[in-house]
């Protein structure tokens, strides 16, 4: 939550900051009060490029060494490094927009929409790594192991709970893991299974009132019927998002490569033209 907040503080500042000279015409930024100051070689235009830069590397690097080198295991666990991982290859890519001062051209606009398509590659094999279970540690569960988190949740309700033979039978139907294959579009069948789990839940909802449970006991057991129904679209899903997730690297890893190639070429030619930043 932290890092979420510092990128949108980062970047509704430097918004605000700047609004009025990115409005303006390029040709007539040069007339700008701040033009020697924001432009992409100006002291904060080009000190934008600098740390934004650095964070990029950052970012790709700490996390492909914690994943490489074993002596690195014992340092945080993996889901901690991903984060942070994300934290800065956001807020790099941010402020390197910043320092582009919404001007791109040449070899460097192939570098930065890439960066764009690695930034929005990220979005997308973030929330495919979500779908995938996991230990606290950030290992990959496997089958067996996403099935022993299941509880028998009918038994526990059944010797815990009085809810009478229809509304136990309604909860049990709720919670039974039925794959439902609609369509051949893995993301219409898994909007439609959402539908039908909300469905379900309202259902199981509805039953529990007719029930008159004590307060404490509803929520309890609605808890337990959402962790279930979850569980078990996530087995239905865990192939799919496995292949998605090793499918995912094929396009996001060739981006990121293409823009940090470009990104030192880029680096290189300003130092060699003579570019300096404060010192």
């Amino acid at each position: 939550m932290i890092m979420v907040l510092i990128v949108g503080l980062t970047l509704i500042i430097l918004t605000i900051n700047g609004l009025q000279y990115y409005k303006t015409v390029i040709g007539e930024r040069v007339y700008h009060p701040d033009h020697l100051i924001l432009k992409p070689s100006g002291s904060l235009g080009h000190g934008l490029g600098i740390f934004g830069s650095l964070f990029i590397i950052a970012g790709i690097s700490s996390y492909m060494a914690r994943k490489r080198y074993r002596f690195l295991s014992r340092i945080g666990l993996l889901k901690h490094w991903l984060e942070f991982h994300i934290f800065l290859c956001t807020l790099g890519p941010v402020m390197v927009l910043f320092h582009t001062s919404y001007k791109f051209g040449g070899l460097v606009s192939v570098s930065f929409w890439s960066m764009v398509a690695v930034f929005l590659s990220g979005i997308v094999g973030r929330f495919i790594y979500l779908q995938i279970p996991r230990s606290i540690e950030g290992r990959e569960l496997n089958l067996s192991e996403v099935r022993a988190m299941k509880s028998d949740l009918t038994e526990i309700i059944k010797t815990s709970h009085n809810l009478g033979e229809e509304n136990y039978r309604i909860i049990v139907d709720s919670v039974r893991n039925k794959t439902r294959i609609y369509h051949k579009s893995p993301i219409v069948r898994l909007i439609r299974n959402n539908c039908d789990d909300r469905r379900s839940i309202k259902e199981v909802k509805s039953a529990l009132k007719n029930s008159n449970l004590p307060k404490t006991d509803y929520k309890k057991i609605v808890s337990l019927v959402q962790s279930d129904i979850t569980i078990n679209r996530r087995i239905e899903r865990l192939d799919l998002m496995q292949n998605l997730f090793k499918y995912w690297h094929v396009a996001h890893l060739p981006f990121a490569m293409v823009m940090l190639i470009i990104m030192v070429i880029h680096v290189g030619v300003t130092i060699l033209f003579g570019y300096r930043w404060i010192f």
